[in-house]
């Protein structure tokens, strides 16, 4: 039987998934969200729409792979599970196709120091990880290499993600990473973007460490 924490966690999911499909940051039924639960892991199912999902329906997993319940996980587990295996300091897990992000994706482009928001990825860019068939090991590899030293990336072909904290924390960045992206093709059809220094950015990250929503953890 599921305690009232995990039943709220559960709950978040479901609410996080409805929101970003009004924010369009996802559609029908692409895009999942992945939060720590103790030893485990809580993970969108695969293949139900947002509005049709209750908290029931969230896939709790273990960090093997191994998963409990009527529903399978998402087809992108693995690149959950590895990040939250590897990055102690994220507790939550959101991968989205937005259209600004995804164009962006689909041409192999990375986001340079165009804004200072930029420091919300944590360096001087949000690098493209490189394309490999959704769901597999290879494409998880190529996250992991592209989000090192990285709050978010882009997906070649594919999409974004975004971490945090929690997971109020990575749909915030979700969302600025998506302004970001949208930013940066408009600027790209004006003209040759300028780009901030190495410095700036530097000053700008330890801003960023007490800038948006409270670090309050997940665990």
């Amino acid at each position: 039987m599921m305690d009232y924490v995990e039943v709220q966690k559960r709950t978040s999911i479901v609410e996080a998934c409805r929101w970003m499909l009004a924010q369009g940051l996802s559609h029908g039924t692409s895009g999942n969200i992945s939060i720590r639960n103790g030893d485990r892991l809580l993970i969108t199912p695969s293949g139900v729409p947002c509005d049709r999902m209750s908290p029931e329906e969230i896939v709790e997993m273990e960090f093997n792979g191994n998963w409990h319940g009527a529903l399978r996980p998402s087809s992108e587990w693995r690149f959950h599970i590895d990040i939250l295996n590897s990055r102690k300091d994220v507790n939550a897990v959101v991968h989205c196709h937005p259209v600004y992000a995804t164009s962006l994706a689909i041409c192999g482009r990375e986001i340079p120091a165009i804004h200072y928001m930029i420091a919300a990825a944590g360096g001087e860019n949000v690098r493209c990880a490189k394309y490999a068939t959704f769901g597999t090991q290879k494409l998880s590899d190529n996250v992991l290499a592209a989000i090192q030293g990285r709050n978010c990336c882009l997906l070649a072909n594919h999409g974004m993600i975004a971490t945090g904290v929690n997971l109020e924390r990575a749909l915030w960045l979700a969302a600025e990473l998506e302004n970001l992206a949208q930013q940066y093709v408009i600027s790209l059809s004006i003209g040759h973007p300028l780009t901030l220094s190495g410095e700036e950015i530097e000053k700008n990250i330890e801003l960023f460490k007490h800038y948006g929503p409270k670090e309050i953890s997940e665990k």
